[in-house]
């Protein structure tokens, strides 16, 4: 039956979704939902406390698989977020991630509005 959604679909459709991005405080802006995601929140952090990382050094790191850190990497560097240059050591290719500037000013702005959530719930 072409075009008649399944159960389990017409179920999920119908559940209300948790929205990715926590409500804004008055007076700052919404979430990056680019940072928000936990393994990019990873990798920025990361890179902002290190010159640079090459890619084996974030997976073992993070925890995560190629794929997972490839894809994630992938949207952060097309952000302008971080800079990746690939090079060999011998016969064995390399990539090296650093943190450009907008991804250094971008996830200061996202701590900013973490840590500006924090002190309004603290203060209810």
């Amino acid at each position: 039956m072409a075009g008649k959604p399944s159960s389990a679909r017409r179920e999920k459709e119908r559940r209300p979704q948790p929205s990715a991005v926590a409500a804004p405080v008055a007076g700052t802006p919404k979430l990056d939902r680019l940072i928000h995601e936990r393994l990019r929140l990873g990798i920025l952090s990361a890179l902002s406390v290190n010159e640079s990382l090459t890619f084996n050094e974030l997976k073992k790191l993070l925890d995560t698989t190629d794929g997972n850190l490839s894809v994630h990497a992938r949207k952060l560097e097309e952000a302008g977020y971080i800079g990746c240059t690939k090079s060999f050591a011998g016969r064995m290719p390399r990539t090296d991630y650093r943190l450009a500037a907008a991804g250094k000013r971008a996830l200061e702005r996202y701590l900013d509005h973490m840590e500006a959530l924090i002190r309004a719930m603290r203060e209810k």
